[in-house]
């Protein structure tokens, strides 16, 4: 048997009462988070919500799917579309560790608008997004890293994971979901060029994820074929897209033992890449323990892993999205304000005149023995140097939100309260909220979709 044959097989056969508790419970809690981003999207930056919403009304509306916080109906392609934009749309959304990429922002909306379009209910919705979860980051681990010179990996490995949770809801066979794996091979794109200037690509990227992979689903669910090896094939994804040897062991490796939800995916607690959130860790409590003031900062190291130097070290962000994705900013903004929140970037936050004091006083430095840390850690050891001759050091190798180091259940019911608020009214956050407590108990997920709509 194929590994694409195997995936196939783990997708179609797989069923609800397979899934462990504790992978369960933390899937509700990564839609939630997910649903939130969604929402937080809408609020603090309308504009790439407007964009997202013309979309859906340039294709036509349809009767499938709702965008969230709208009144819009569409096509599920179209719908999963939107809602994936969104979910990215604020960098506030989940990282696997070593496939790098933001899974739930487009496996989310897709699960969901299958699920709707299939008229599914709450256990069929948890388990097409576990299963879509698992298929995309371990296409990923067999691409990653040398796939991230130039591929957005949330874009690319993604596809086949919103086509797996489609196929599962739509009840494809083996054959067809084989089909549906082929076909993602074919269309997945979506490039990095967005690190330097912060625009909608990055956000679109995801949300096209989403489009391709309930196409690809539909596709082989009216029987059109495709490649039966794209994945491991020497023509086929994994050599086109990774700069070395791809590690196709990782496409089976446990499959269905580990389960990469649990093991390997950050929720967020900044609105900001994954790679700031180990020096904001230590900055805001050297900040707060040592009452430290912009004025009083000569220099910021933060000592790191490579990729932080050769991705992610902007020194003039030029947009909030441009802020989000740069790590000298993150470690400004942190020693200038002690917070690290939605506030903290904004326009008038990025340009503030001390923050861009604080700003060119950071280095980056990539540490050769840090970087032997990651991806299993995301290291970080921040120096603040002050101007009275005084120096503070902190290390994280762990940042909030990482497996080992979790935000409780309350905080992020915490995080999606404050990211809901303004996109629906409050009572339905709050009905949202429990609903999630008891999603594999609901019938039919419009349940949900009716709390998360106008």
């Amino acid at each position: 048997m194929t590994k694409t044959e195997q995936l196939a097989k783990f997708v179609a056969q797989t069923k609800f009462e397979d899934l462990p508790e504790n992978v369960v419970q933390t899937a509700k809690m990564t839609i939630l988070d997910t649903l939130g981003c969604m929402l937080g999207t809408v609020v603090a930056d309308p504009e790439k919500a407007r964009v997202a919403f013309e979309i859906v009304k340039a294709f036509g509306e349809g009767d499938e799917a709702c965008v969230v916080s709208t009144n819009l109906k569409a096509k599920a392609p179209i719908a999963a579309f939107a809602n994936a934009l969104l979910g990215h749309g604020i960098d506030f959304d989940d990282t696997h560790k070593e496939a790098l990429t933001h899974t739930s922002a487009p496996v989310v909306p897709a699960a969901l608008a299958s699920a709707e379009r299939a008229k599914k209910g709450g256990k069929d919705f948890i388990l097409s997004f576990v299963l879509g979860f698992e298929v995309a980051v371990r296409v990923g681990m067999v691409v990653m890293p040398s796939h991230y010179k130039f591929w957005h990996s949330t874009a690319t490995n993604c596809t086949f994971g919103a086509a797996a949770a489609a196929a599962k809801n739509y009840g494809l066979s083996e054959e067809q979901i084989i089909n549906a794996l082929g076909l993602c091979g074919t269309q997945v794109a979506g490039l990095l060029t967005y690190l330097e200037f912060g625009d909608h690509s990055k956000s679109i990227n995801p949300g096209k994820t989403a489009f391709n992979g309930l196409f690809s689903a539909l596709a082989a669910e009216i029987g059109a074929t495709a490649p039966p090896t794209m994945l491991e094939h020497t023509r086929g994804y994994s050599y086109a897209y990774c700069f070395e040897e791809p590690k196709l062991d990782n496409l089976v490796r446990r499959l269905g033992t580990d389960w990469e939800v649990v093991l390997q995916n950050s929720l967020k607690p900044y609105p900001s890449l994954a790679a700031s959130h180990s020096p904001m860790d230590c900055i805001i409590r050297m900040v707060k323990e040592h009452n430290i003031k912009p004025s009083d900062i000569k220099k910021v190291t933060n000592r790191t892993y490579n990729t932080v130097a050769s991705h992610f070290s902007n020194y003039d962000p030029q947009t909030v999205m441009a802020a989000r994705l740069s790590v000298p900013y993150c470690c400004a903004v942190t020693a200038a304000t002690g917070a690290g929140g939605m506030e903290q970037f904004t326009e008038e936050t990025i340009f503030d005149s001390t923050v861009r004091e604080v700003l060119a006083k950071v280095e980056i430095i990539a540490d050769p023995e840090l970087n032997k840390l990651y991806p299993e850690k995301f290291p970080a050891v921040v120096t603040i140097d002050l101007n009275d001759g005084r120096s503070f050091t902190e290390k994280q190798y762990y940042p909030t939100g990482d497996p080992n180091n979790p935000i409780p259940p309350e905080g992020l019911k915490d995080k999606f309260r404050g990211l809901a608020k303004g996109a629906i009214d409050d009572d339905k956050i709050e009905k949202v909220i429990a609903l999630m407590d008891r999603l594999e108990e609901v019938e039919d997920i419009s349940d949900l979709v009716s709390l998360l709509t106008k």
